[in-house]
Formats: structure tokens, sequence, C-alpha cells
């Protein structure tokens, strides 16, 4: 007997976006379901930005102390405890996990069922539960929140290789000798320099020609430049042909134009992406629109084919980052609950590549603002003409500004160094409150401080 039930909204999914809603809707008095398949808080939490950045601070901490003679600090030979750092990671990782059970525990017309969806209907869920039993479920609204998986591509011998992804990695209790890393993007960078930081040789094969192929030129050369500086070996224009283990040593061949080139290594990162979990849910089942690749499809209002059925986060195909997954939220919360009307339409979407120096980006690239045609200036300074950069010797990298020639306003924005995600936000800020570049140019910053670079980055347009 499968027992059955009716709920007024239905949540799939406790990311970034899902358990701030189901919060929402269960205060707003709806009688509310969370449906979550393995554990709170979605990728950010358990796979994603929580245990990735609590990793990298301890490679920092690693690439410091290797540094310490550069500011007369003598420190003898380190060594990486790996064991405590992937403690060190689950211990922080659990915790916010802890924080979210509690929360839910507490919030009146919320409950939460463990296990995994896929619907049978529009309206109509099937729920596994752990102990294998199944609940059927309707709702008068469903939110999905389901995210991604790392992707597996087609390549030869792969399958049989014990490779690593963006989730098993986090989970070594020893430092690979040699860490091939499959996929030049922002998991492949990452984790390519982190590892190198804690002292494994690392290879990055990339297919393209540059890595972050959504960035400028300059700017992933840039990045290149810096991994190369650390270490690490970039591989570029490399497409793989094969892969298989001897021994327990993994072998890795890639076609670099009319060459072969082999690659021996102890492991293998595979990092080319993420697909959608709608094959999980079953969405077709549904009658819910996906594209080509499986995301599901909304519009502005985050609404998919299927009336009163939405779709939030990674799972719609959008940029994979937590802001954008709760500005989804937010996006609900306001026109469904507070009766108010918000829209994805024109919404800025920043991010940070958390290698060191930080990758903070805004707006358009000089790439897009030319192919749009715009009419544009482009402001640049070098980070060892940033003075607080060269006081604790961190002068790695440049900053970089598309301005509207007709405007003066700042169309987007690249900060390749020291904090460059903190200082990408204060260009957001102007880009949000439509200040003209001027306002920078001119502003009394604190010195000495990161901020007051901005005085001159405003003052070095190309010719």
């Amino acid at each position: 007997m499968i027992a059955r039930d009716h709920y007024q909204a239905i949540v799939i999914g406790s990311g970034q976006g899902g358990t701030p809603l189901c919060h929402a809707l269960a205060k707003s008095g709806l009688r509310t379901l969370l449906i979550e398949r393995k554990h709170l808080g979605g990728t950010c939490v358990n796979e994603g930005c929580t245990p990735t950045k609590t990793m990298i601070a301890s490679g920092r901490v690693a690439y410091l102390v290797r540094r310490g003679g550069d500011y007369g600090v003598l420190a003898a030979d380190i060594r990486i405890d790996m064991e405590r750092v992937r403690q060190r990671k689950r211990d922080i990782v659990e915790r916010f996990r802890s924080s979210l059970q509690k929360h839910i525990a507490n919030t009146a017309n919320l409950e939460l069922l463990n296990g995994e969806a896929r619907f049978t209907g529009p309206k109509s869920i099937l729920v596994r539960l752990t102990d294998d039993s199944q609940r059927a479920l309707t709702g008068d609204r469903i939110f999905i929140n389901a995210g991604a998986r790392p992707s597996v591509p087609a390549l030869e011998g792969l399958k049989d290789v014990p490779f690593l992804d963006s989730t098993s990695i986090m989970e070594l209790n020893t430092l690979p000798e040699h860490l091939i890393v499959l996929g030049g993007g922002y998991v492949g960078v990452e984790f390519g320099q982190l590892f190198r930081r804690f002292g494994s040789r690392v290879t990055v094969v990339h297919h393209g020609a540059r890595l972050l192929r959504q960035e400028d030129p300059d700017v992933a050369d840039g990045v290149a430049a810096i991994l190369e500086e650390d270490g690490v070996k970039v591989l570029l224009g490399a497409k793989p042909v094969r892969v298989c283990q001897r021994g327990s040593r993994i072998h890795f061949t890639a076609a670099v134009g009319s060459e072969l080139t082999e690659l021996e290594g102890s492991h293998l990162l595979v990092a080319t992406g993420r697909i959608p979990n709608t094959d999980l849910l079953d969405a077709s089942a549904a009658g819910i629109a996906t594209d080509g690749r499986g995301f599901i499809q909304v519009n502005e209002r985050l609404e998919t084919s299927q009336p009163d059925v939405f779709a939030l986060g990674d799972i719609t195909g959008e940029p994979a980052f937590t802001h954008i997954a709760y500005d989804d939220f937010r996006i609900l919360r306001t026109n469904l609950i507070e009766g108010n009307h918000r829209t994805t339409r024109e919404r800025l979407v920043p991010y940070t590549i958390f290698i060191d120096p930080q990758l903070g980006r805004v707006g358009l690239t000089e790439t897009e603002a030319r192919s749009h045609k715009r009419n544009v200036r482009v402001a640049r300074l070098a980070m060892t003409a940033v003075a607080r950069a060269l006081e604790v010797d961190e002068a790695r990298g440049f900053m970089k500004a598309i301005v509207d020639a007709d405007t003066d306003r700042i169309l987007g924005a690249a900060v390749l160094g020291i904090e460059g995600g903190e200082l990408m936000a204060m260009l957001q800020l102007a880009m949000m409150g439509n200040l003209p570049y001027t306002a920078l140019r001119d502003a009394v910053f604190a010195h000495p401080t990161l901020a007051e670079s901005l005085n001159n980055l405003f003052k070095r347009f190309d010719s």
C-alpha cells in the first residue's frame, strides 16, 4: 500500500533556492513539503562552495608558508595532512547541514521527506523513501530545485578507470602524486591549483585554445600564466583520445594538433561540466519542457511549461551559482507570496573563481561588448601598480573595466588579483547605481586599501 497525501506546495531539492523557499511558503501559511534525496543544503553546502572553499583556504595557508622567506619569515619544510584537511572540510559541512536541519524542524507547516522523487504527472510525484517504501503525493504548486551533477564524457576506457569527480576528489585522504585534470573550466582550474599547492604534480588537459572559454582572451591567458607560475602544467588544444589503468598508474592519451601526447598519473579528475537531474526526476512524465541538454525551460518568472510548476537554480541551465539560485527564490517569493512583480530580465550575474589570486567578474566582457557593436572604452590596471598589492607581495594579475563611451557607465569588469571578488563587487555596486566611471575615479577611498586602486584604474584607458 502506497501512502497518499496532498500539499499546497511541494519543493523538490534543498539547495540554496529551495531551502529558503520552503520556509517562506510555510511561513505564509501553506502546508509545505520539502523533498531531499540526500543531504540538506544542495550542491553548495555539500559538494560545492562550502567544502571547496574550505579546502582552498588550507591550500592558501600552505602557499603562504612556503613563501615565508619572501616576507622574511623563515619556516621549516611543511607537511600536508590530507586526513586533517578532509576532516576540517567535513566538520564545516556538517555544521551547515545541522543548522539547516534545526531550522526546518522548527518551522511550522513544513515537513521534510527524505527520498528520491520522480514525477508521475504534472502535479503528482512518487517518492521512494530511504527504507524503500513509497509515497504518492500531489501538490497545488510544485517547485523544482533538484540541481545538477558532474557529467561523464564519452571517452574510450573511462568506465574502466577509477576517476575522480568534483565530489570524490574532496574525500581523498592521501595526496595524489600526479593529478591529471580533464577540463579547464572553473572546477578544473580551482582544483588544479589547490592540489599543486598541496604538493601534487598537476597537469590540466583542456580541449580549447584557452582556459575558461567564457572569459576574454587576456583574462584567460592571465589565469593560465598564474597556474603555470605556480607549477601547474597547462595543456591546451588537447583532445582526449583514450585512458586506461596499468597497475596503479593511469595512462591518458590526448591529441594535440597532429601529435599524440601520453600522460601518466596517479589520479584523474574529470571536470568536464555538469548535467541536470531532470532524468532522475522523470520530468518528461510531467510534460515539463526541457532543452536539448535536459535543462528545464523557464520564462523570466521561472514558470515551466506546466501551470503552477516552477523551476529554480542549476536545473534551469542558468549560470550555476549559489547566488543566482538564491535570487530565483527571491523572485518566486516576491511574485507568489508578496504579490509583486520581479523577473530574471537584465539581472547582473556576478561571480568569482576562487583561484588565488581570485578572478571576479560581472557584466559584459570586452568580447561581448564589441560583438554587440557597443561603443566602448577599456580601462586596465596591472596589480603591480596597486600599492596595497605590492605591500602584501600579492601583485599578480590585473583589473579591467568596460565602459560605455557614450554614457560613461560601466558595462562590465574583470578583476584578476588579490581579493578580486571583493573589488568586483564594488564595481557591481557602481553599475547597480548607474554611476558613471568618474564617480569611482574621483572618489576618496581610504589609504592604503585595494579599493583606492579604482582611482587609478579609471585613469588608464586603452588609446
